[in-house]
């Protein structure tokens, strides 16, 4: 099966540098375990005792993209070696008959080598006893990292970018996939459905699109007395509201209620602007998942909303951005009120400000109906001033998709109240109704 050739001097010292390196392999594969492996604990320790190899093991870890790649290029590179050297030294010893037979002794023996010696005892090793691991080899390490610069820092790049793009596709290849399954989605419940669709949307959708408008803002002037602000703290039921001087557009801070709460007692004359908190100001077209972490990092629960010249176009609390995810989202604090009522006619009388959603999710409407006139529009009343292109006025109506929609009444240029008649064909069942 084979021919022994025997030793000559020249192989002795290729045996003595095959075990350096696979003492270096041994080195590198510990290197990672022993580092990584470190609980918070041992990093306390690390920092307390503070010698050279505890500064060097600091290093390693306040860059660990590029420590790891050092390792990686260390241990591929010495395994190479390793392999074309045990290839030569079994050459030069032993001749095999077969060709087959040759092949399978070289690379059972030197993956067994390689995975004892270079991988299983020194990571088991370094997994029993990392700090006393990571301080051996701290400091050679961090001098093979500085020799080693250029080739872990074009590693760490190529690996940089190959993970954003990866996260861009598996990100998009993620939303289409769960919007494609919605829409063939037949037993979930209505309510299970909404939540789902605001997961799936909740990162295509912009702050402008579910803020409060600055006409439904609740805010007090600066050159208000106490009493008066008192009282309107009581009437809104808000835990946080902005304060202005002369116009909504000059906001000066935001008034919490738990601020005030140990002067509830004080007299008209009290400095309550002592008290105002900075505003928090965002623009009209920041995406609302990337404000909620906004919202978390700067412990802030409500942000006004301006636009590009500064004028405040709304408001948004935090609430605002968890409703779209679960939905409506009631506390003891809010009025039990509803945004339509149905009359003896038949007919139904909405708030203009009603969304589109929410008028077709209680007439019992697909949520495709107006997607076709529907443009921009979020609200009923934006939908009929999208349909005529024009401002209308009182007792103004028009008819799309057989429903018909009349102006009721006109509060400051905004469309307040509308009445709404369906197809005689069509009589929905709602889901609540007003009195």
């Amino acid at each position: 099966m084979f021919l022994y050739k025997g030793f000559d001097g020249s192989d002795i010292i290729s045996l003595v540098i095959l075990a350096v390196l696979i003492c270096i392999s041994a080195f590198a594969s510990g290197s990672e375990t022993a580092l990584f492996s470190l609980s918070p604990g041992d990093i306390r320790t690390v920092k307390n005792r503070g010698n050279k190899s505890d500064e060097a093991i600091l290093k390693l870890l306040s860059t660990e993209d590029y420590t790891l790649a050092t390792i990686l290029i260390l241990n591929n590179l010495v395994n190479i070696i390793i392999v074309i050297l045990s290839n030569n030294i079994i050459d030069s010893l032993v001749t095999f008959t077969s060709a087959g037979w040759n092949f399978a002794f070289k690379t059972v023996l030197v993956t067994f080598i390689l995975l004892l010696f270079g991988e299983i005892i020194p990571k088991v090793t370094a997994s029993h006893f990392p700090l006393r691991f990571a301080s051996i080899i701290a400091v050679p390490l961090l001098g093979v990292r500085s020799a080693f610069k250029p080739l872990s820092w074009i590693l760490v790049k190529l690996g940089e970018r190959f993970n954003r793009r990866a996260a861009k596709s598996h990100t998009n290849i993620s939303m289409d996939e769960l919007s494609d399954a919605l829409e063939m989605t037949q037993n979930q419940s209505s309510e299970e459905k909404k939540m789902l669709t605001g997961i799936v949307d909740f990162v295509n959708t912009n702050v402008e699109d579910i803020m409060q408008p600055r006409l439904d803002i609740t805010a007090v002037n600066v050159e208000w007395g106490f009493n008066e602000v008192r009282n309107t703290i009581v009437e809104s039921g808000f835990s946080r509201i902005p304060a202005y001087r002369d116009s909504i557009d000059n906001i000066e801070g935001i008034l919490y209620v738990k601020d005030m709460l140990p002067f509830i007692g004080e007299s008209d004359d009290f400095q309550w602007q002592k008290q105002l908190r900075e505003a928090y100001y965002i623009p009209e077209h920041k995406k609302i998942n990337d404000l909620l972490e906004e919202f978390q990092s700067n412990k802030v629960h409500m942000a006004i909303v301006v636009d590009e010249y500064g004028s405040t176009l709304g408001l948004l609390s935090l609430e605002d951005i968890l409703e779209e995810i679960v939905g409506e989202i009631t506390d003891e604090s809010d009025k039990d009120e509803t945004f339509y009522r149905r009359l003896a006619d038949g007919t139904y009388i909405f708030d203009g400000k009603t969304h589109i959603y929410d008028f077709l999710d209680v007439m019992q409407l697909d949520d495709d109906t107006f997607d076709d006139v529907k443009g921009e529009a979020e609200t009923i009343a934006g939908l009929m001033l999208e349909i005529k292109r024009d401002f209308l006025k009182k007792g103004d109506s028009i008819t799309s998709h057989g429903i018909t929609f009349t102006v009721e009444s006109i509060e400051k240029h905004r469309i307040e109240k509308i009445r709404i008649k369906l197809p005689e064909t069509t009589e929905p069942t709602p889901q609540r109704e007003a009195n």
